[in-house]
């Protein structure tokens, strides 16, 4: 979602920061059904099914696609059938936000922290009015309410829910403080847990010294200008150093956390986890394009950092204001760091939580000023001018828009016909299911493929094809496995691996070189492995 999600604090003794990165390992596979047909992908009705290609579709995906069809009213078998399913990576998630909440208390009480009348997390010693939050490890009731406070679980009647989900960040804010190594450990193995195989998720890195070096040099409407100042005499590198020194120690404390290299390893230590760099979208335009900076030129140094988003509610006056003007930061920004990936909240709205002017043109800028190469949200997409171009354009360009649905309709209230999910589909525009914050939420990503197939009625073959298309549209680093790209018209293997069963534990010769040197494509076959595993079970 788009808060801060971690409250403002001190400079570090010991810094916090990122890292992880996680050598990939084939699995073995299964042998895959062979025999095949063309027949056309199941449809909705809500769906035109003028815009989709046939679906080339495997027996064993016909079975498996039946096998689901039979469990729609035994709930505890589709659960299970879900949590089983292969789901690609979360592009779409904040570290602090993604944590479980009972991690976050457990964090506060290795802290020594105490809970004020808010439930709030406070630095200790406990003044009168607060408590240990170590008393929520024998009093049920407060760590309960806890829990109310710190997530969407059953949150007070007469709070909006869009307050209420912001307002949790600030709470548990300080449990979080020089803990991103052991929230990435928490956050790694529920994403294993899930049939997941790779990460994205977001931070901020350097963000104390990249606000103080906003406010030393001083805002300049020349873009330009302000480039040269923030770099002159190696100022922004100084930060990106600070950055980068983050990244290295958390992924000490990271490996530490998940006791990587021992004879136990947590499953997140096989993860392969990428950095996305958060810029306070609601901060001043100093400080705005100083982080954007900052996350650019550290994911063209670090291959650990991916891309640059901007967080904060989009809704927030300064947002609005500003938001044109940070398109164009981007614009210029992008200019000067070509390699930097870019993907932006941009959507994330609703009618009646602003002017009706305020939702026509936010993912147009994104996309057309900006350069976005994947949107996070895009709820508003029916509101915004000439949408079906729009959606027409995202679809040429291969822009992936990034779909969590229980953070919009915990935060906007929309949800089910109201989403633009089957718009987007509708013009081929590529949809990659996410979590956002699936900690504040109480979901995983097993709740959000569930409820899209409930929702909207998908088959077997689309919920593998949404699976696929995470991995398409990853920031990961190498060419893809794919060489006709993503739904509707299919996956087709590029010219390395052709003749190949996806997933097979004995690849070709030159298809194992074109895996060895490209981890996107080593990633996706692994998923097509786990695929064939999991097809095969239900013959």
């Amino acid at each position: 979602m788009s808060s801060n999600r971690t409250a403002h604090r001190p400079k570090s003794l010991l810094p916090a920061g990122l890292g992880a990165l996680a050598a990939l390992t084939l699995l073995p596979a299964m042998p895959a059904t062979a025999a095949t047909a063309t027949v056309p992908a199941k449809d909705s009705s809500s769906r035109v099914a003028a815009f989709a290609s046939p679906r080339v579709v495997t027996a064993a995906e016909r079975r498996t696609s039946a096998y689901l069809d039979s469990l729609r009213n035994r709930p505890e078998r589709l659960k299970s059938f879900f949590k089983a399913l292969p789901k690609g990576g979360d592009l779409h998630n904040h570290l602090s936000g993604a944590v479980t909440t009972e991690y976050l208390i457990k964090l506060a009480i290795e802290n020594g922290l105490c809970i004020d009348g808010t439930m709030t997390a406070v630095a200790s010693p406990c003044a009168p009015g607060t408590r240990p939050a170590t008393d929520a490890r024998t009093d049920a009731a407060f760590k309960r309410e806890i829990i109310r406070a710190w997530s969407m679980q059953d949150f007070p009647a007469g709070q909006s829910g869009h307050d209420h989900f912001f307002d949790t960040f600030n709470k548990f804010g300080m449990a979080t403080w020089y803990a991103r190594g052991k929230m990435l450990a928490n956050v790694a193995n529920t994403v294993v847990e899930q049939n997941q195989f790779y990460l994205e998720t977001m931070v901020s890195p350097a963000s104390d010294s990249a606000k103080a070096l906003a406010e030393s040099v001083g805002y300049d409407a020349d873009l330009a200008a302000f480039h040269r100042k923030l770099v002159a005499g190696g100022k922004l590198d100084r930060v990106v150093d600070e950055a980068v020194k983050e990244a290295d120690d958390s992924d000490v404390q990271f490996r530490k956390a998940a006791h990587c290299g021992t004879a136990r390893p947590d499953p997140g230590c096989r993860l392969p986890v990428r950095w996305i760099s958060q810029v306070s979208r609601g901060s001043s335009p100093a400080r705005v394009f100083t982080q954007m900076e900052v996350g650019m030129r550290l994911a063209e140094r670090d291959p650990r950092f991916v891309a640059v988003n901007l967080v904060q509610p989009e809704d927030w006056d300064s947002s609005l204001a500003n938001y044109s003007l940070q398109m164009r930061m981007l614009k210029y920004l992008r200019g000067q760091y070509p390699h930097a990936h870019l993907t932006l909240h941009a959507g994330e709205l609703a009618p009646g939580l602003v002017k009706p002017e305020d939702l026509t043109f936010h993912i147009r800028e994104a996309v057309l000023v900006a350069g976005a190469e994947r949107i996070g949200h895009g709820v508003d997409l029916v509101h915004e001018d000439n949408w079906p171009e729009l959606a027409r354009t995202m679809a040429r360009r291969k822009i992936a828009v990034e779909v969590p649905f229980s953070s919009n309709k915990q935060i906007l209230g929309i949800a089910g016909n109201d989403h633009p999910f089957n718009a987007y589909r509708r013009y081929g525009v590529p949809v990659v299911l996410s979590t956002d914050d699936p900690g504040v939420s109480r979901i995983d990503i097993s709740h959000e493929y569930r409820y899209a197939a409930r929702t909207y009625g998908l088959s077997y073959t689309e919920l593998k094809d949404l699976a696929r298309a995470s991995l398409e549209y990853a920031f990961r680093n190498g060419r893809s496995l794919w060489a006709s790209g993503s739904a509707p018209s299919g996956y087709r293997l590029v010219a390395a691996c052709t003749g190949n069963q996806p997933g097979t534990a004995h690849p070709s010769a030159r298809c194992a070189r074109y895996l060895a040197d490209n981890p996107k494509a080593a990633t996706q076959w692994r998923q097509e492995t786990a695929f064939a595993t999991f097809e095969s079970r239900h013959r």
